[in-house]
């Protein structure tokens, strides 16, 4: 299928919309609701063998999280998410399944197979100066098992956040085949870093039951310019709830690896691109 400005899908808000919102709020209300300590093992273990997720990697004991929505954005134990340090490499800002690795053609990239979308709608007017065409973007979709903090995989200065108002599909990947324009239209955080190598662009795309987005010192909802150092594996941002994560980079700068493709489990800190 061709990729011209002609098939780029263009996103128009559902008239469902705020049922959903609401609905993803109530969920995130529902996840802080106080757990009596008796039941927080217990309740967090079947989470854990429903989802997968692994709980001997979490920082404290599974009594020592109040709720549901703490015991999701747990820190992990000291060790459990080695990044990797080589220069001429990019580590993986989290945890995630590749959903798409696309090069930028004609102003847009794939959500999903023969399912291309303006790349400049997602970033909704952060980086408008920067040439883009020929450069890549990673969709890297988060799961309910994965952890959910998102770390900076570079040396870089964050210097702008944009808060985007949209819809709250659910990204998973069976969905994105489906419905058309869902990552350039759900709600999201567009993060502006900074490298020595050039800008990047890291989108925290919220979700189906993902109401609420956290930026490490950033006040949610709030268009922020800024200047904020981020080390290679410093926490950027995070998720209450499971997401999608997509890095955008200016030609000239990362290149996709060979052994990566869709549907390739990534943890935080293993190596996703090269640096050109």
């Amino acid at each position: 299928m061709g990729r011209g400005k002609c098939d780029v899908t263009r996103y128009t808000p559902p008239v469902n919309t705020p049922f959903l919102a609401a609905m993803s709020r109530t969920i995130g209300w529902l996840a802080d609701r106080r757990i009596p300590r008796p039941l927080r093992g217990p309740i967090y273990k079947g989470y854990c063998r429903f989802t997968g997720a692994d709980p001997s990697e979490a920082s404290q004991a599974l009594d020592g999280y109040p709720s549901m929505g703490t015991f999701f954005v747990r820190h992990l134990r000291d060790g459990a998410r080695p990044v990797e340090q080589a220069p001429g490499k990019l580590p993986s800002p989290c945890d995630s399944h590749i959903q798409n690795i696309s090069k930028i053609t004609e102003g847009t990239v794939l959500q999903a197979k023969g399912q291309p979308y303006a790349i400049r709608d997602l970033l909704a007017g952060v980086g408008e100066e920067v040439d883009l065409e020929g450069g890549h973007a990673w969709i890297m979709y988060l799961s309910p098992s994965d952890y959910h903090r998102v770390h900076s995989p570079e040396d870089a200065r964050l210097t702008e956040v944009r808060w985007v108002p949209g819809t709250f599909y659910s990204v998973a990947p069976g969905v994105l085949l489906k419905r058309p324009g869902v990552i350039a239209g759900n709600e999201r955080a567009v993060l502006r870093l900074e490298t020595s190598r050039g800008p990047l662009f890291l989108v925290m795309v919220g979700a189906l039951n993902v109401a609420r987005i956290r930026v490490v010192g950033v006040e949610p909802g709030q268009d922020t310019k800024l200047d904020q150092h981020f080390a290679r594996g410093e926490e950027l941002a995070r998720f209450e709830m499971g997401s999608t994560v997509v890095l955008v980079s200016p030609p000239g700068g990362l290149q996709p690896l060979d052994s990566l493709s869709e549907g390739d489990a990534l943890r935080l800190g293993q190596w996703l691109a090269n640096w050109a």
